[in-house]
């Protein structure tokens, strides 16, 4: 990396002026916030304006950095320090990777805190963002879980209406399955969308639609489905002619 291409902090970047070893939340809230997001750089050495100051002992530097990742971070983040120079100073990047066993967490101080990275700020995660990170780890998405509802709690009248409007065939409890909007063995409902699309006993709660993104990709999805579906017709009807 060209140092000289740094003009500010950013969202992929976090400068330190130096090391606070007594304060390592300072920079290590940083550390998580990039292992929970898309990756990152901190650079020692450098002041917040992104001028160059440099480091007294890079080797030092090094080895706290190390040890205090070591003792405050759970679980560990994949990370590299990489020593630079430029016109005779020297700066310290540690390159942290993108975590797949999210969330990262600081503990210390008798506290246990992920944070994500918000422009260029690291902030705690707020309940929402701690369920996606928590989700992510698990390799799971909000979209695939089970919901405590069953197929038969609902009655899907919006949905197999729709159905018939737009591909012309006649609607089977088993494009359910299709959908991916249950699960093969039980019956319960896989995703939420399902439920606040067509509600229980199939009242369409709008409200709910509106402001859930889970919905929305639901949404997407039926709308490739039923046009998927509405082609295969388009083409049999071609056929038989």
């Amino acid at each position: 990396m060209d140092l000289k291409t740094l003009i500010s902090e950013c969202t992929a970047y976090d400068f330190k002026l130096m090391l606070e070893e007594k304060r390592p939340k300072s920079w290590l809230k940083s550390v998580s916030a990039f292992a929970n997001g898309s990756g990152g750089s901190l650079f020692f050495g450098v002041s917040d304006e992104g001028t160059m100051k440099g480091l007294d002992n890079v080797q030092h530097v090094c080895e706290t950095v190390s040890a205090k990742i070591r003792d405050y971070m759970d679980p560990l983040p994949d990370v590299e320090m990489i020593p630079h120079e430029l016109n005779g100073l020297n700066v310290l990047e540690l390159k942290v990777s993108a975590g797949h066993y999210t969330p990262y967490y600081y503990v210390g101080d008798g506290q246990r805190m992920a944070f994500v990275r918000i422009g260029d700020e690291s902030l705690p995660a707020t309940a929402e963002q701690m369920m996606r990170l928590v989700l992510k780890g698990a390799n799971k998405t909000f979209d695939s879980l089970r919901t405590d509802y069953s197929e038969s709690d609902h009655s899907f009248s919006i949905l197999a209406n729709a159905f018939r409007t737009r591909t012309k065939q006649e609607w089977n409890s088993k494009f359910l399955l299709s959908f991916g909007l249950i699960t093969p063995q039980s019956g319960a409902c896989q995703r939420d969308g399902a439920v606040g699309l067509y509600g229980k006993k199939g009242q369409r709660i709008d409200t709910y639609l509106q402001r859930d993104q889970s919905i929305s990709r639901f949404r997407r999805q039926f709308e490739a489905c039923l046009q998927i579906y509405a082609h295969s017709v388009s083409n049999s009807d071609i056929c038989r002619n």
